[in-house]
């Protein structure tokens, strides 16, 4: 058994994280999510990270601005470098990056397989894989505005 000071990203990620491509629509992102029972979805384009989609992209960047979802892409709200962990990353990088760019939810790629898409790691996952201490750590800094 792995213990928690040698943990790697790929021993807490979600396995299997889906991609939404990056000319998919935004309702179909949205639908996605319903059957996932997701609330973030990475997007891809050409089989590469190119951003994340949350719900709250799509309703605050979309909806609330009288967008309309079945038109507007994914990569429309894509922004910036997506920031994702390399999957032999150790959990404190993992833990690091969240918290320096306060995200919650975080791409696991696998940089000796092709620099692929092979997991997500989210809250959830640090919860059941971390100790009391770390996770009180985090959710410190991850919170906490800069």
């Amino acid at each position: 058994m792995t213990t928690r000071q040698s943990l790697k990203a790929r021993d807490i990620m979600h396995r299997n994280a889906q991609c939404i491509p990056a000319h998919e629509t935004l309702d179909r992102a949205a639908q996605q999510m319903r059957k996932l029972d997701v609330g973030a979805l990475p997007i891809c384009d050409n089989d590469r990270l190119a951003g994340m989609i949350t719900d709250r992209d799509i309703v605050v960047r979309c909806v609330a601005e009288g967008r309309d979802p079945s038109k507007v892409r994914a990569a429309d709200l894509a922004q910036g470098t997506p920031r994702w962990v390399d999957a032999d990353a150790d959990v404190r990088e993992v833990l690091a990056l969240m918290e320096e760019h306060q995200i919650k939810r975080l791409p696991v790629i696998d940089t000796k397989a092709g620099k692929r898409l092979v997991g997500i790691i989210s809250e959830a996952d640090l919860a059941r894989n971390l100790s009391d201490e770390q996770i009180a750590e985090f959710v410190g800094r991850v919170f906490t505005p800069h």
